[in-house]
């Protein structure tokens, strides 16, 4: 599982150094990809391969899942650590994110994700009380 909070930042090759404690739970390779909310997620091989077998279960008629597998899997790539623990994070994947330099790097259970500093503290026009939206769940 992962957790925790870092700030860190891309040099000017793209290259981002994920957090060794999470480094070690990927160990070594692993699938970068769009996120929502306009982040990215790193997924380890295995959890990847998990998402994988839940998504090939959808109905492949509902244009909806169609938009979803290639948004998903059109931007993914299979990613192994240099020996400094850096991948690299794609031109494309960097403007959809609106990545810059400062970064916020998370862990959110089964995946990281990598948000862009200004995007994760500019307020949220769809803020409601967490409490309020766990509730439909029994939660």
């Amino acid at each position: 599982m992962f957790m925790g909070t870092y700030y860190n930042s891309i040099d000017s090759k793209n290259r981002l150094i994920v957090p060794s404690k999470h480094r070690d739970q990927l160990g070594g390779r692993c699938v970068l990809t769009k996120g929502l909310d306009l982040c990215l997620y790193i997924y380890s091989m295995d959890e990847w391969g998990k998402l994988t077998e839940k998504i090939s279960q959808l109905p492949e008629s509902d244009p909806k899942v169609r938009k979803y597998i290639r948004e998903h899997y059109a931007n993914a790539m299979e990613c192994e650590f240099d020996k400094q623990g850096r991948i690299v994070i794609p031109q494309q994947l960097k403007d959809y994110a609106h990545i810059e330099k400062d970064l916020v790097t998370m862990g959110a259970m089964k995946k990281i994700e990598i948000w862009s500093k200004d995007v994760w503290d500019a307020p949220s026009e769809d803020d409601e009380d967490f409490s309020d939206a766990l509730a439909k769940y029994n939660f």
